[in-house]
């Protein structure tokens, strides 16, 4: 075979490799900007590549979930699961989030980390107050149905994190890192005993509405509050 040949062989199979079907494809495992990169550049992602940026990272789960997965038949309890998931992820695309990772009924996204986004407190408190309120509906449904309706809770927290890829040569995966990680996640839980659905660090909060946030309704701060695994009080707002 010519070498032109070959050369020319190889420039197709870059072209398909990097074209809209692989992107598509990719789209399914990465964030969509992650997704986009790999596919415009022909670049890969290597364990150990990192960014720190400032970003916001927004925490969903269903409080009751592990007591439906118990009692309910698996169909069953996979479809809930898929409601709930075609419900939220849509809110939080159009916001400008990216999925980080699925956690079982759990859903971690992230605002400004795949890439920088000078208004991410802004698009990530819009995504939190809209995913609960489509969240109240689910529920509703869900009782409608005569189903023990499940509660979202939602949780933000934002600060700098690292994002990069974690993993090895058989299996990479995109992920953050930070205070605000942390927080967001401990905040989520944090809900059950503050007797609300959605939390929001104050300082995200604030950093929100100076970046343009309009809030759907009053909101209420909470002083000086003490959260698991926290070891100061921090000042909260209670969204929902």
């Amino acid at each position: 075979i010519m070498p032109s040949a070959i050369q020319g062989a190889r420039r197709m199979m870059t072209q398909a490799v990097t074209g809209g079907i692989a992107q598509e494809n990719l789209s399914r495992f990465f964030a969509p900007e992650i997704a986009q990169h790999i596919s415009r550049s022909g670049d890969a992602i290597s364990a150990g590549d990192g960014e720190a940026r400032e970003a916001a990272i927004l925490n969903l789960d269903v409080r009751g979930f592990t007591a439906l997965a118990s009692s309910a038949s698996p169909q069953e309890v996979m479809s809930v699961l898929a409601d709930y998931q075609r419900r939220m992820v849509p809110i939080i695309q159009r916001h400008g989030g990216a999925i980080d990772k699925f956690l079982g009924d759990g859903i971690m996204a992230t605002f400004g980390a795949t890439r920088p986004l000078e208004d991410y407190a802004a698009r990530a408190m819009a995504a939190l107050e809209e995913c609960m309120d489509a969240a109240a509906a689910w529920s509703a449904e869900q009782a409608a149905a005569g189903r023990p309706p499940l509660t979202i809770n939602g949780a933000l927290a934002s600060g700098r994190i690292v994002a990069g890829a974690v993993g090895d040569a058989t299996r990479l995966e995109y992920t953050v890192i930070g205070d605000a990680v942390n927080l967001s996640a401990k905040l989520e839980k944090h809900n059950k005993v503050q007797g609300c659905r959605a939390l929001a660090l104050k300082e995200t909060y604030d950093a929100a509405c100076l970046q343009g946030y309009k809030p759907r309704r009053q909101h209420q701060t909470l002083k000086g509050v003490m959260v698991g695994g926290v070891s100061v009080p921090v000042d909260l707002v209670a969204v929902a």
